[in-house]
């Protein structure tokens, strides 16, 4: 068992585990989440190509499905989408013109600046992120059998946020200087 702690605060306690195996340190684990963290958006673009494959949907790749899911109910500039979903730039417009081209999103100009686009997911783009819908709703039944489960699952993604927040501030603030 390995017990994590805020930084300043004692150690992480290292427990071998009953299979004989050596103690995990708290930086072999941090370095291993990046790795993990790409293993597993791998893993999700796999899930969803199955998926798209199971309904019958063969005009969209995973990742333009993830970001309808970014786009949800709401209307986007496509600013707003590109900091939701961390696209790059080109790939974004890509992808953007080809869920236009094929249906799943209607584009149109903003009222107040008729240069800035504004997204919303058309309909059929809505039939879709509601089968994605089914398939994490069925997941997460599958992954959450026990109330431990959801406060692991809590514990985790309150985990991954604050990675996610520390890895942007030393892009925003501490990588002036460095190469």
């Amino acid at each position: 068992m390995i017990r994590l702690t805020r930084m300043g605060d004692a150690p992480i306690e290292h427990v071998t585990h009953d299979r004989g195996e050596a103690p995990v340190s708290e930086v072999s684990l941090y370095a291993d989440i990046a790795r993990v963290i790409d293993h597993m958006q791998r893993r999700l673009h796999d899930v969803v190509r199955v998926e798209l494959g199971r309904i019958g949907v063969d005009d969209i790749s995973p990742m333009q499905v993830l970001m309808l899911l970014n786009i949800g109910h709401d209307e986007l500039t496509v600013r707003d989408l590109m900091e939701r979903g961390y696209y790059l730039g080109s790939n974004a417009s890509y992808n953007l013109k080809h869920l236009v081209e094929q249906g799943y999103v209607d584009r149109g100009a903003s009222a107040r600046d008729r240069r800035a686009a504004r997204l919303r997911l058309s309909e059929k783009g809505e039939w879709l992120c509601a089968e994605i819908g089914k398939l994490e709703s069925r997941q997460a039944t599958q992954l959450l059998r026990t109330p431990g489960d959801a406060q692991d699952l809590e514990t985790t993604y309150r985990m991954l946020r604050r990675l996610e927040r520390l890895w942007g501030d030393v892009v925003r603030y501490d990588s002036r200087g460095q190469d």
